[in-house]
């Protein structure tokens, strides 16, 4: 073979095998590197360059967060009920080296510890508190995983309890349970209602009754207003008839007194004799007597009227017979 052939076919090979050497590490990846067989570096995220033969990529690590779906573990609670609870952890990976070095199956490892951890807290509690507190359960595994973990450079970052699955008759009994429950607070809430239904009736016809109590009182009120002011309107009346009355009896009793002074005025100016002041006395002693009084006092002046008068009318009559 030609020499220069040979050289180039050493040159392509050595070429090859540097550029073998070039290592691009994706995001969020991290490759554990060996020489040797011996732990070298840890390539982060980037271009690198190993050396060829002399240096090996032994592991490639995710750095991202991922999901370990672990099927149903058997457990038994304080009051000795056997179920089964299957988990699912969230975990990350913080040491690639720790992780790749530090256990072998880590996936198997941290499925495990899940199972014993489990049992170790659902072991100190009751069925009840066990199927009503699983934020406390969370929280416990999670805590203690995470401790356990930690030398492995692996962070777990929480742990969900996806089913619990309590025993066949245990389920029948939490049915009828949760069924009488239910009866239970039917009843109760009818019971309510029909407490309130029963409260606004009474409240119904306690308003009514207040408010025909108000209406009656009412027309009394308006029925006594009325009264009142018929009788201010009667008691008005009767006050102006009465007023009326007085006024015209006033008025009459003046008409009177301004005749009878007009009369003596009259009588004044005709300058009357005796005997016509004598005769006014006796009429007007006349119409005194058509009065009901039983007792009447005669003026001397009024009975020598009188016995006047008489002897007036003795004397026409004797005149009369001898004529």
């Amino acid at each position: 073979m030609d020499p220069i052939t040979v050289l180039i076919i050493l040159l392509v090979i050595a070429l090859i095998i540097i550029i073998s050497g070039i290592k691009f590490v994706p995001q969020a990846q991290v490759y554990i590197v060996e020489r040797f067989g011996a732990y070298h570096k840890s390539l982060q995220t980037g271009p690198h360059y190993v050396v060829p033969i002399i240096d090996k990529v032994a592991k490639k690590v995710s750095a991202k967060e991922q999901v370990a779906d672990f099927k149903p573990q058997p457990v038994i609670t304080k009051d000795n009920v056997t179920m089964q609870i299957d988990t699912v952890v969230f975990f990350q990976i913080t040491d690639a080296k720790l992780y790749t070095y530090g256990v072998e199956r880590p996936m198997s490892a941290i499925e495990n510890l899940t199972a014993t951890t489990l049992r170790n807290i659902i072991g100190d509690m009751e069925l009840d508190a066990t199927l009503s507190s699983r934020d406390v359960i969370n929280t416990k595994i999670t805590a203690l995983l995470d401790v356990a973990t930690d030398p492995w450079g692996i962070k777990v970052n929480r742990v969900e309890l996806k089913n619990i699955i309590p025993p066949r008759e245990i389920q029948d009994a939490m049915e009828k349970q949760m069924k009488a429950e239910r009866e239970r607070r039917e009843k109760i809430l009818q019971a309510e209602g029909e407490k309130k239904s029963q409260i606004l009736v009474a409240e119904g016809e306690k308003e009514s009754k207040i408010l025909r109590a108000e209406a009656e009182k009412q027309a009394a009120i308006l029925k006594a207003e009325a009264e009142k002011q018929a009788l201010i309107l009667r008691s008005d009346a009767v006050k102006q008839q009465k007023i009326l009355e007085a006024q015209g009896e006033a008025e009459s009793i003046e008409l009177v007194q301004s005749a009878l002074a007009e009369s003596l005025v009259k009588l004044n100016q005709s300058n009357p004799s005796q005997n016509v002041i004598a005769l006014k006395s006796l009429e007007a002693f006349g119409k005194a007597a058509d009065g009901k009084a039983t007792k009447i006092i005669i003026p001397s002046e009024i009975q020598g009227l009188a016995g006047l008068a008489t002897s007036i009318k003795e004397i026409a009559g004797s005149s009369e017979a001898q004529q």
